[in-house]
C-alpha cells in the first residue's frame, strides 16, 4: 500500500512540474487539437451509431422489429416521408440523445448474453420491452413522435370525429400524449390482456 501511496505521489508530482522539454504554448495547442480529434471521433460514433442500419445490423432488431415496421405507415406511404428507428426511438437534441445513448447501453449486454437472441425469447419479453419504451415516451411527452406531428400544423377537418376530437383537447392541453393512444403504431402490440383499456 505504501509502495503504490509513493507511486501515485511521484507521478502527481510529475504532472504538477511544468514540463522541461515542450512550452507551455505548445502543450496548449497539443491539447485542442487531440480535443478536436477526439470530440470528432466521438461525434463519427455516435452518428454511425444512430442510423436504421446500424440499428438492423444485429438480427434481433432486423427479424423482429423491423419487419413489422416494414408493414406500417411509418415506413411506405403515400408522401414518401419515412421513419427510421432512430426516428422514434433517439431524440434529436444532443442533450437527450446522448441520455438516450447511454440507457440504450444496456442493450449491447443483451446482446451479449443473449436475452432475445431468438423469435421465442423476444415474444415472451416482448410486452416487457413495449412497456419499457411506452413509459420513456410518456415520461418524455411523445418528443420523438412530436419532431415529425405538430398540433399547430394539423388539420383537424381532415381527420376523423375521434382524432380531431382527441388531438384539438385532451393532447393539446397535455392532459394525454401520444403513446397514450397509438401504442402499436409502427410495431405489433404484444399481448395486451389484463391491461385497463384494452
Amino acid at each position: 500500500m505504501k509502495a503504490l501511496f509513493a507511486l501515485l505521489k511521484d507521478y502527481w508530482g510529475v504532472l504538477r512540474r511544468p514540463s522541461m522539454y515542450y512550452s507551455l504554448g505548445f502543450l496548449t495547442l497539443g491539447g485542442f487539437i487531440a480535443g478536436i480529434v477526439f470530440w470528432g471521433g466521438f461525434n463519427t460514433a455516435l452518428e454511425a451509431t444512430n442510423t436504421e442500419t446500424f440499428c438492423v445490423s444485429c438480427h434481433e432488431m432486423r427479424d423482429n422489429v423491423f419487419v413489422e415496421l416494414k408493414d406500417t405507415i411509418h415506413y411506405t406511404n403515400r408522401s414518401g416521408v419515412r421513419a427510421s428507428c432512430p426516428d422514434c426511438h433517439v431524440p434529436h437534441e444532443w442533450t437527450h440523445k446522448i441520455a438516450r445513448k447511454m440507457q440504450a447501453s444496456k442493450e449491447v449486454w443483451g446482446k451479449i448474453f443473449g436475452t432475445i437472441d431468438t423469435r421465442d425469447k423476444f415474444l415472451a419479453l416482448r410486452r416487457e420491452l413495449a412497456e419499457h419504451e411506452w413509459a420513456r415516451l410518456k415520461a418524455n411527452d411523445s418528443r420523438e413522435c412530436r419532431n415529425c406531428h405538430n398540433f399547430e400544423f394539423m388539420d383537424f377537418t381532415r381527420q376523423g370525429k375521434r382524432a380531431a376530437s382527441m388531438h384539438s383537447t385532451s393532447l393539446a392541453n397535455g392532459e394525454a400524449t401520444c403513446i397514450d393512444c397509438h401504442k402499436g403504431i409502427a410495431h405489433k402490440l404484444p399481448d395486451m390482456s389484463g391491461v385497463k383499456g384494452w
